[in-house]
Parts: structure tokens; C-alpha cells; sequence
């Protein structure tokens, strides 16, 4: 292989950098075998646990994944969709296999308190020679495939409200786990705490992440709902008005 090393900017306001590139390589994309996203890798928890998207973007990525995991133990937490907010999605739209890399969320998440002492460099070391593992491995494909990710079809819904929560991105049980709550918003008006695990919103099961973007895009501002929440054993119902 060759390798192309890039930093893009624009991310936040809507891919612009990888967009660009994208659209105007400086190399032929045809010859790319794959791009690999590192956006968030510096908060490796102590449980091993990283978030891989783009799984399915190409049959050889399960299995590469796993046989190179036997070497490092990770928690790998997977989703084959090639579409999320992050660099990778413009590579994917060129029909490129791609993966992408994320420790999860964190309490300083855009704030200045993200500081230097907070990384865990063991992690992105750990991280870093996972991925060396996984490109040395990949060399004996021949025929490294692209296919589309069924996942794509579904659009994120939109929603006029929130609940002022941070998801636990890491989380791969059944609802969604809150990581964060934004102080003087809804949840934290409301009782909803920090690694309550929400189950229902109104009439809606919550299973996922996609479940509860549809249930919030049933409201408005002063509409009022029951959110049901898991709260270590017990199972609490909690009435709302979105703000």
C-alpha cells in the first residue's frame, strides 16, 4: 500500500474539507482500497469498549475485525452503516470501504475542559496498533469489495425539541443510555439522570438510538409526555414538558 495521511477542517460545519477532497482528489479515488476515520479516539475507557461504523461497507471488515481483535481484547461495538457525522460518509459516497474509529462521548465534549491530561494515550496507542494489526492483515485481499449499507435508505428524522441529554454512543444494550445531562434543560428539569437508561417515550418503545430521534420528532415546544426510564433494577416513569 500507499498511504495518504489527511486532516480535514469543516467537519462540524458539514464535512467541508473531506467533501472537498472528495470531489477533487488529488489522487485517482479508484485506487483507494479503503479509508479509515479516526475522529474521537482519545477517551478509551476502562472497559475496552470503541464504536466501529462503517462495517458494512465491505464483506472483508467483519472478519478482519474479529481475527484481529483476538490479539487485543477490544469491546468492539459495531455498526455497518458507511453514513454518519463524520469524515468517513464523504469517502463512502465515492463508494469507497470505510471504517470509523470513536471512543464515545464525554463530559467535556466542546469545552475547554477537554485537556491534555484527560487523553488516554495508552488507548490511542492501543487503538493506533489495532489498526496497523487490521491494514497488515487486509494486504492478503485481493479483491477488497464495496457495497452499500442498508442502513442508508432510513433518514434521521428531524425534531424541533430535545431532551438536554448526551447518549451513551458506547452503549449496545436494548434503549438508550444517557451519559450526560445538560444543566437547565428538560431531563435535568424533569429527573432524568445521568446513566438512566430510556426505554419509552410516550406510546413509543425505545430500543435504539434511530427510536428515540423518531420519538422526539412526534413534539413540539410545550407539548407534555411520560418518558420511561431504567434505573439500575427499577423502572421509573417520569412526566415531561419539552422546553
Amino acid at each position: 500500500y500507499n498511504y495518504l495521511f489527511i486532516a480535514f477542517s469543516g467537519e462540524e460545519d458539514g464535512l467541508l474539507g473531506s467533501s472537498y477532497f472528495a470531489k477533487n482528489p488529488t489522487i485517482d479515488l479508484n485506487t483507494v482500497r479503503f479509508m479509515i476515520n479516526f475522529d474521537m479516539i482519545g477517551r478509551l475507557n476502562q472497559n475496552n469498549e470503541i464504536a466501529i461504523n462503517g462495517t458494512g461497507t465491505s464483506t472483508e471488515w467483519n472478519d478482519l475485525l474479529e481475527n484481529t481483535n483476538l490479539l487485543f481484547n477490544l469491546k468492539l461495538i459495531k455498526s455497518e452503516s458507511g453514513i454518519g457525522p463524520s469524515d468517513h460518509t464523504s469517502f463512502y459516497l465515492q463508494n469507497i470501504p470505510v471504517l470509523h474509529f470513536f471512543t464515545g462521548q464525554h463530559e467535556d465534549y466542546h469545552k475547554p475542559t477537554d485537556d491534555v491530561e484527560k487523553i488516554n494515550f495508552q488507548g490511542i496507542q492501543t487503538i493506533i496498533s489495532f489498526v496497523q494489526s487490521l491494514i497488515e492483515t487486509s494486504h492478503t485481499i485481493e479483491n477488497f469489495n464495496f457495497q452499500e449499507t442498508q442502513s442508508d435508505t432510513t433518514k434521521t428524522p428531524k425534531f424541533n425539541v430535545t431532551l438536554g441529554i448526551m447518549p451513551d454512543y458506547l452503549y449496545d444494550g436494548v434503549g438508550l443510555r444517557v451519559d450526560g445531562v445538560s444543566k437547565g434543560k428538560t431531563a435535568s428539569k424533569f429527573g432524568i439522570l445521568k446513566n438512566d437508561i430510556i426505554i419509552k417515550m410516550g406510546d413509543i418503545e425505545v430500543l435504539n438510538m434511530m427510536d428515540y430521534m423518531t420519538c422526539l420528532s412526534r413534539f413540539e415546544k410545550g407539548d407534555t409526555t411520560t418518558v420511561k426510564v431504567k434505573r439500575e433494577d427499577e423502572q421509573i416513569k417520569l412526566s415531561i414538558i419539552f422546553q
